[in-house]
């Protein structure tokens, strides 16, 4: 009957976070990060191949992935790709979050478990990025796997378990770089558990049902985390060179993060957008109720009071991977915000077993009572604050989440041009020339996906005449000094402070309004 109460809880939690999720996934605009990841997914759909560069885009998952999605939706080619194929997989891969807590629910406590769920439900960050074309969620989802299968192998002794962690590892290595802050922390955190458990007074009470790991099935776990890995790097066997450049892209890696100016940050970066966010004219943003949580779990598993029900070492562990895992990404100078969900679920599966904590521990119906109804207050509150992140200020600046983001304004550039093209003989085939820096234009090869004559420059080529031509605003004044003949000009803004503007021809311009006024 537990066992039933418990799984029902954590699905209503999973559809909670489906809800939250799913909707309206071509609402917001594609982010320059989220273009550069779909771009990269239709080579792969439409060479059949992946080569993984070192440099950027980070790793495979993300893209082999969306296959599935791309075949479920019969998208075969990029021009038929859309935000929902796209987006989907990092949406499902976060409710899979939610739902990897069954593993843990004897170890954390039911009470912990279905919090921790209805935390990660709810979580704005969370669900924000869970929206996201980005690879952080699906990181996420591979290093919880990687602790529950593990965690779950020590209570049963299966190879069984001890496979899928190690295959949760080459996943994860398969995602992004960034893993390696999550291993270095794993590792850290078994090795603090295992000096506190000789510490006098520190051990615990004794885990009979403890299993120790054998060396067979460890060596097991690790061929299946090195096969996973070298499977999706090598593209399944068919580029070689995939699995060495996983390994030389740490050198471009650490060289960003040391010399990025433009994403440095002070390491108190991530806490405050967490704990309290107000600009000008804006709401107030907090997740500061989950920090509270955590704070109170931490407490609990230290000083083992209000975790009766749970496992010691297991919170225990949870709490210094947690620390370590936020320590690293505030030193780290260079950060953007979705890389604060690497430690941001730790802290809200200790939210979950603080909230259970604090509800064991009130003496008296009425103090419990009274916890409860605060808590039902927090987590109505979150689950506001998420829906305006993801359906009111989904590209607003005034969102603590929202970074360099595409304005809505592009999208209706991209619908102008549409319109537009459709007046020219050559339709899709028309001649489009964009001339910007390299960061001043995306994500335009998204909205242009189905454009078949697009060419970016990044300085005025010797020819500016076509149909229509788009200017970053450094680059305006060549730009229009030498356009040949009479255009109709137009202005549109990409991102905060970044504008394009944009030169279609005079007659082109003109068979367009008159297809506008004389539909078909």
């Amino acid at each position: 009957m537990k066992r039933c109460l418990i799984i029902c809880a954590v699905v209503l939690a999973a559809a909670s976070a489906l809800a939250l999720r799913l909707p309206q996934l071509a609402l917001r605009p594609m982010h320059t990060d989220e273009a550069v990841h779909a771009v990269k997914f239709g080579e792969l759909l439409e060479e059949g191949r992946y080569r993984y560069d070192p440099y950027e885009y980070h790793g495979p998952t993300l893209y082999y992935f969306t296959l599935l999605s791309a075949w479920l939706s019969s998208a075969e080619n990029f021009s038929e790709v859309t935000e929902v194929t796209l987006r989907i997989i990092p949406v499902i891969f976060g409710v899979g979050t939610v739902v990897l807590l069954l593993l843990l629910a004897d170890g954390l406590g039911r009470g912990a478990a279905i919090g921790g769920a209805l935390l990660t439900a709810i979580s704005p960050a969370m669900v924000f990025y869970s929206r996201y074309y980005i690879h952080e969620t699906l990181l996420v989802f591979f290093g919880f796997l990687v602790i529950a299968a593990a965690w779950r192998y020590s209570r049963s002794g299966s190879t069984g378990w001890l496979l899928l962690a190690g295959a949760g590892v080459g996943l994860m290595h398969a995602t992004k770089e960034t893993c390696i802050i999550a291993f270095s922390a794993m590792f850290a955190a078994l090795l603090i558990v295992k000096i506190l458990n000789r510490v006098p007074g520190q051990k615990g009470p004794p885990d009979k049902s403890a299993i120790k790991v054998k060396t067979k099935p460890l060596i097991a776990a690790l061929i299946a985390a090195l096969l996973v890995s070298f499977t999706l790097f090598s593209s399944f066997f068919t580029h070689l060179s995939g699995p060495w450049d996983s390994l030389a892209a740490y050198c471009a890696y650490f060289h960003r993060a040391d010399t990025a100016v433009g994403h440095h940050h002070p390491w108190y970066y991530y806490l405050k957008m967490l704990i309290f966010t107000k600009n000008d004219l804006g709401p107030w943003w907090s997740e500061g109720l989950i920090v509270i949580l955590s704070m109170a779990g931490l407490c609990a598993a230290v000083i083992g009071k209000g975790a009766a029900k749970s496992n010691i070492r297991l919170l225990r562990f949870l709490v210094f991977y947690t620390l370590i895992m936020t320590a690293a990404y505030s030193i780290i100078p260079y950060k953007t915000p979705w890389c604060l969900l690497g430690f941001w679920h730790g802290m809200i599966i200790l939210a979950g077993v603080g909230a259970a904590a604090l509800v064991r521990m009130m003496p008296f119906i009425a103090g419990r009572a009274a916890i409860c109804l605060l808590l039902i207050a927090g987590v109505a509150q979150l689950t506001y604050q998420s829906y305006r992140v993801s359906f009111r200020f989904f590209d607003d600046p005034r969102n603590p989440y929202v970074y360099a983001h595409t304005i809505s304004d592009t999208v209706r550039l991209a619908k102008l041009i549409q319109d537009t093209a459709s007046a020219h003989p050559a339709g899709n085939n028309i001649p489009i020339k964009v001339i910007a820096e390299p960061d001043n234009y995306w994500p335009l090869p998204w909205y242009f996906r189905r454009f078949g004559r697009v060419g970016y420059w990044h300085e005025r080529p010797a020819q500016i005449q076509a149909p229509i031509v788009i200017a970053s605003d450094s680059l305006r004044p060549p730009v229009e000094k030498n356009l040949p003949g009479a255009y109709h000009y137009e202005i549109f803004g990409l991102r905060p402070n970044v504008i394009l503007h944009v030169y279609i021809q005079k007659d082109l311009w003109d068979a367009y309004l008159k297809s506008k006024r004389n539909p078909r």
